[in-house]
């Protein structure tokens, strides 16, 4: 990665907070004047907008494999044409789910190879990984009822049973145990106020060692 841009994602089930966490983080980002590019997968771009779409309103099926090509269709481009050109300016890119969310919900999700799924994802996105992946973990029955306490409408994912939503979080608490050094991993059952502060007290260092020129990831 270039410095001083820093890349920035956050994982985990539906209804863990991820949107509130990347505003409140916005928010303080712009208050140390840093320039924030939030963006998120599959909607990020033009065409992502397309595929998130199909991929999660379509009516008719759509199989494992082909939806995992989707959203690595949708990774390859935005990647490409939306974070890369952010990070080489030397902007800090919040992003709301990245490969670690094709892992957990294509590969433990749909049973398929999490490893194939993997590979795929980083073949999309020239190998391009966050220099801090913020996993927020929450039970899925507590997720399913924030859910329904927020909304009227769910996408595909949201409508799977609670099996496909345990085999989901598994598969991301696994990622985090396997890569420590990009995960920070938070009780998303916390507060937004002291979730927002334990992630910005393992950004600042992340910032202190962009503006140093330091590669942070």
């Amino acid at each position: 990665m270039t410095a001083p841009g820093l890349f920035i994602t956050l994982e985990g089930g539906d209804g863990s907070g991820k949107s509130t966490q990347a505003a409140l983080l916005e928010q303080w980002l712009d208050g140390k004047h840093r320039t924030v590019v939030r963006t998120r997968e599959p909607g990020g771009t033009d065409f992502g907008t397309e595929v998130r779409e199909i991929v999660l309103h379509s009516r008719g099926h759509i199989s494992p494999r082909a939806e995992a090509l989707l959203y690595a269709a949708d990774r390859a481009h935005h990647i490409s044409t939306k974070v890369r050109p952010a990070l080489e300016r030397g902007d800090v890119v919040i992003q709301d789910r990245y490969l670690d969310s094709s892992v957990a919900y294509q590969g433990a999700g749909r049973v398929l190879d999490s490893a194939e799924i993997r590979s795929l994802s980083l073949w999309a996105a020239e190998g391009l990984l966050p220099d801090l992946t913020i996993l927020l973990d929450l039970d899925e029955h507590e997720a399913r009822a924030r859910l329904d306490g927020s909304r009227t409408r769910f996408d595909r994912l949201e409508n799977e049973k609670s099996e496909f939503h345990a085999r989901v979080r598994a598969a991301f608490l696994a990622l985090a145990r396997s890569e420590p050094e990009r995960f920070l991993v938070l009780d998303a059952a916390q507060s937004p106020e002291s979730l927002a502060a334990r992630i910005r007290a393992a950004v600042e260092p992340l910032l202190e060692d962009a503006s140093s020129g330091t590669d942070a990831s």
